[in-house]
């Protein structure tokens, strides 16, 4: 089978998500060839270092393994026939070592422990970039929360005015969940393994070319290509892809929160905050779009689809799946990608945003005062009884909304309050409970 046109990597024109980030250069075809290569350089280093192969071998593959000597549009032409691109890599990087250490290239492997390793790879080098631009972003939100550790505003609840809060603990909360993501990002990066096992997870071929250990042979193979040592052969043990599901789909879900929060916040109407350099429009001139967020939210949209396929691959039948295995490759790529792009717009969105008290203060008086009234509920039961105090506070509210007045206004009327401090009371930067020692606590953490 033969293509006029091999698929390509893409530019990023329809991906503003990822488009531009450090992700789109480590998870490009170029960056997945050379992960390719760098596999079985090192699984011929990882034999030379146990005497299985010439050490002569090892340096001939290493020199040979360059990506610039491999026409990638030929590969992904061919990898249409076996299935996967290493069959025709193999082909051709056997040639470029030549006839006499030829023999000594991916010798006991299969397309599947190349093409496992690589992806690991690449998994490693993008998660790098991801990890940097959570810690930028951890650390602006951080900057924020410390900042505007009381300035209030609304507590929306299904997308009511609810009680006041702060901007500092909702910025804490966001940083919260960056720390989360880096945390499981981390974890799962540093434990991502190399794969080795043969045709069918025995490694058969090895110890028929000479390996006694496999638990040598599989150290010695990590160390070379920096990955993990695995227990065992997974190439039908899919942990490590799941894994690789799980944080990047809570990565891109996490960042989405942040995303989410200033859309609402930044729209015309609310005014609390902004983006720092919002995006323009084709017909409107007028208008400064949170860009930044929608992307954020795009790809938190699509990061759950995207982990369900990884996840489905985990039923992998016999001793190599047929499909299941070959349906991880994209959607991982795309993953990664998506983190990696919400990771770099979050941390430009956290450093540029501006924050706006005045719109705040503004808002928490939209409902006249009834904002407060939880606090006006406990201060007024043990005045007038809790049954009196909430017929009172029911009534007051009623009026305020049909006589355009405040609550604040109809409470001083009430003879029985008259030895109560209304002025502390109905103010809301009086009533945001712990916010300012939960926001610091939560500063708290590394």
């Amino acid at each position: 089978m033969t293509f006029s046109s091999p698929p390509h990597a893409g530019t990023g024109l329809l991906a503003p998500e990822w488009g531009l980030s450090g992700a789109a250069s480590e998870t490009g075809d170029t960056a997945y060839l050379r992960a390719l290569l760098d596999a079985e350089a090192a699984l011929t280093r990882a034999q030379a270092a146990l005497g299985l192969v010439p050490a002569g071998a090892a340096a001939a593959v290493t020199e040979a393994a360059v990506p610039d000597r491999f026409d990638i549009r030929s590969l992904a032409a061919r990898a249409a026939d076996g299935g996967n691109p290493v069959i025709p890599l193999v082909a051709d990087l056997t040639a470029a070592v030549g006839a006499e250490y030829g023999p000594c290239v991916h010798r006991g492997a299969t397309s599947q422990d190349i093409m496992d390793t690589a992806t690991m790879l690449v998994a490693v080098r993008t998660l790098g970039p991801v990890l940097a631009d959570l810690g930028r972003t951890e650390r602006a939100l951080a900057r924020l929360a410390a900042g505007h550790r009381d300035t209030v505003l609304p507590g929306r609840t299904l997308t009511q005015h609810a009680v006041p809060t702060t901007f500092g603990l909702k910025a804490a909360g966001w940083r919260s969940l960056v720390l989360d993501a880096r945390d499981r990002v981390t974890r799962v990066r540093d434990a991502l393994p190399a794969q080795l096992g043969g045709a069918a997870g025995t490694l058969a071929a090895f110890q028929a070319y000479g390996a006694t250990d496999p638990a040598a042979l599989s150290r010695a193979y990590a160390r070379e290509v920096g990955l993990a040592a695995p227990e065992l052969p997974w190439h039908t043990l899919r942990t490590p892809v799941a894994d690789l599901a799980g944080c990047l789909a809570f990565t891109a879900g996490a960042l989405g929160k942040l995303g989410a929060d200033v859309l609402t916040l930044s729209r015309t109407e609310i005014g609390e905050v902004g983006e720092g350099s919002g995006g323009g429009s084709s017909a409107m001139p007028h208008k400064a779009n949170p860009v930044r967020s929608a992307l954020l939210v795009s790809a938190a949209r699509r990061a759950p689809q995207l982990a369900a396929t990884l996840y489905g691959s985990l039923v992998a039948e016999d001793e190599r799946p047929a499909g299941a295995w070959h349906a991880e490759w994209e959607p991982l790529r795309d993953l990664l990608r998506l983190a990696g792009g919400a990771a770099a717009h979050a941390a430009a969105l956290a450093a540029g945003l501006r924050v706006r008290p005045a719109a705040m203060r503004r808002n928490l008086g939209i409902t006249r005062g009834l904002i407060v009234s939880e606090r006006l509920s406990a201060a007024l039961a043990p005045v007038l009884g809790r049954a009196r105090a909430k017929e009172l506070l029911a009534e007051l509210a009623r009026r305020a909304g049909t006589e355009d007045r405040s609550l604040s206004e109809l409470l001083r009327e009430q003879p029985e309050l008259t030895d109560l401090d209304l002025d502390d009371l109905v103010d809301p930067a009086h009533y945001t409970g712990f916010a300012g020692p939960l926001t610091d606590r939560a500063l708290e953490r590394p």
